[in-house]
């Protein structure tokens, strides 16, 4: 690895060599769903939150238009889509943004779902290895998103296999759900792992899930909803950042959320 690939990782996990966690904040869920709810505006809702997130993981379009470009968070640019919440197989994805463009966004990482198991299995495999060989050839990290079809179970074994063929085809990071006996999944996986929020929980238990994830060995977490959609947004990751980044118990997160 040579220094901008080293350097652009670190920006985007800094945990890694502080011995901490990273907090990595998602909002690319307007890709396949829409205007998200707590997503309608990113200018007036996501921007004041930038400064407690280590790195931000969004689409090119939300990028342009609704982040300053003087922002100094390390930007994880989503490069696969091609569906929609309207379609019954969400697993047909392809690369959609080029290099170029990553490049002249002054990205720190890319990220692309694999559906591992799914319909389109086979593409996204493909179109995700081809990715890596570019992205490494300009020093760019790629980031892989272990996107669960319907019919998968989001368990050790499912998640494991497919971290670990992300890995096996180049990822530098993976994306992934918690599950039970998640270090094991960790132990498997020869790149950092980071947890997914998943779909809005309660405030406390979201902190839960991440005090848990960074317990079991995971490098971060990659949250979205369970912060822009907290009842505040701005307390939730400083919670979440607390638990994560501080080594704060959920609990004594959860009661400075509800003091301040």
């Amino acid at each position: 690895m040579d220094w901008g690939f080293k350097n652009r990782l670190n920006k985007v996990l800094p945990g890694i060599s502080s011995g901490k966690g990273s907090v990595m904040f998602a909002i690319d869920h307007g890709y396949f769903m829409g205007p998200t709810s707590g997503l309608e505006n990113p200018v007036q809702n996501i921007v004041p939150l930038l400064p407690f997130a280590d790195s931000l993981m969004l689409s090119r379009g939300i990028l342009n238009y609704s982040i300053p470009n003087d922002i100094s968070t390390p930007i994880v640019l989503r490069v696969s889509s091609g569906n929609s919440i309207l379609n019954e197989d969400m697993s047909n994805e392809k690369l959609c943004v080029s290099l170029e463009e990553a490049v002249r966004m002054n990205v720190s990482a890319v990220a692309f779902s694999i559906y591992v198991g799914a319909e389109h299995e086979h593409q996204t495999l493909t179109e995700f290895s081809k990715l890596v060989n570019e992205a490494h050839s300009l020093g760019i990290p790629v980031l892989a998103v272990t996107a669960v079809g319907k019919d998968m179970a989001r368990d050790l074994r499912y998640l494991s296999l497919a971290s670990r063929i992300a890995a096996e085809l180049g990822a530098d990071i993976v994306k992934t759900y918690h599950c039970e006996d998640f270090d094991k999944l960790v132990d498997s996986c020869p790149v950092p792992v980071i947890i997914a929020g998943g779909k809005k929980i309660s405030e406390l238990d979201a902190l839960k899930l991440a005090e848990k994830a960074i317990k079991d060995g995971a490098n971060g977490v990659d949250m979205g909803r369970n912060i822009f959609q907290a009842q505040d947004p701005m307390k939730m990751i400083k919670a979440v950042r607390s638990v994560v980044v501080d080594g704060n118990s959920s609990m004594e997160s959860y009661s400075k959320f509800l003091e301040d």
